[in-house]
């Protein structure tokens, strides 16, 4: 023991989804069908994208970067939340902890700055389609991808994760479904120091930096695309950014929406929240592009029936 309420933390508690054994059942098989749809849809996107060479294009590359994101995202959460479920657990350690905020933040923070290039890239290739080559290529993409949104997202998390497991905790309920920010907040025996202010006020600054540049750059292409003389050509052009406006809004709005939830609110109320914001955006996101992109929609046709004469002319050999 360190102080009258502190102490040394082995392992924390995650907050159940019930405590009556049916529904904990119940909640590991929708999790886990929730996981594997996900996990489907997205790996179906970066097949399609990796096979089809007529998607090997700087859009189709931040794409196929995202779709891996989202698995790497709804990885660090659900697959714990069904586990725990299944083996009537809640129990995390103390370093399980450490991992899953450092993963969930660098990927939450690395999506936003994907979306925020993808952004940038259809304001490109609508506002100037002729320099596009040049500006956007693929060794550019390449850097945009990795440097920009995985790097910056992964230097982030760790000044974050490092700041909130330096802070004294008094308590190991964590009352979500998996370890993050606020709920470890409450837990602390101190107050917030001032690094930890500045790196909240840093974290709000960037995330609204992003959101103008967004919010910007829709601005221009709307213009844009209001200036193009015929229907056809006016839809053919919105569609190529409609679906990522659809994910925009969609991590956006469920992110300000649960970390704008009063504290005053029910544990179960939190709960529903946090699931709605880290799990639902992975597992709409591919839905979102497999209908709404016409490309894509084709790719899947074409891997799909490629691998079905692949499996046609193995039967035929045998």
């Amino acid at each position: 023991i360190i102080m009258a309420n502190q102490t040394i933390m082995n392992e924390f508690f995650l907050m159940p989804f019930s405590d009556v054994r049916k529904l904990q059942l119940l909640h590991f098989v929708v999790f886990l069908f929730i996981y594997i749809v996900s996990l489907s849809g997205n790996l179906s996107i970066i097949i399609a994208i990796t096979l089809d060479c007529h998607l090997h294009t700087p859009m189709y590359s931040f794409l196929r970067n995202l779709s891996f994101l989202d698995i790497c995202f709804i990885s660090v959460t659900v697959p714990k939340s069904f586990i725990n479920s299944l083996m009537n657990s809640s129990s995390i350690s103390f370093q399980g902890c450490v991992a899953q905020l450092f993963l969930f933040m660098s990927f939450l923070a690395t999506e936003l700055f994907l979306l925020t290039v993808m952004a940038f890239d259809r304001y490109v290739a609508i506002c100037n389609p002729l320099h596009y080559a040049m500006i956007i290529n693929e060794r550019r993409s390449v850097k945009l991808a990795s440097c920009g949104s995985w790097l910056g997202g992964g230097v982030y998390s760790a000044l974050n994760t490092a700041s909130k497991f330096s802070l004294p905790f008094c308590g190991s309920l964590i009352n979500q479904f998996f370890c993050n920010i606020p709920p470890l907040l409450k837990l602390s025996c101190s107050h917030p120091n001032i690094g930890e202010t500045v790196l909240i006020a840093f974290g709000v600054c960037v995330a609204l930096c992003c959101f103008a540049f967004i919010t910007v750059s829709y601005i221009h292409i709307f213009s844009a695309v209001l200036k193009i003389s015929s229907v056809e050509g006016r839809h053919k052009t919105f569609s190529t950014c409609l679906p990522h406006l659809t994910v925009v809004s969609l991590f956006l709005g469920t992110g300000i929406f649960s970390y704008l939830m009063p504290t005053s609110a029910s544990a179960f109320k939190q709960y529903l929240m946090a699931v709605f914001y880290s799990v639902v955006p992975p597992l709409i996101n591919p839905i979102i592009y497999s209908l709404r992109n016409q490309e894509i929609k084709m790719a899947l046709g074409r891997v799909l029936r490629k691998i079905l004469l692949q499996k046609k002319a193995m039967d035929t050999s045998f």
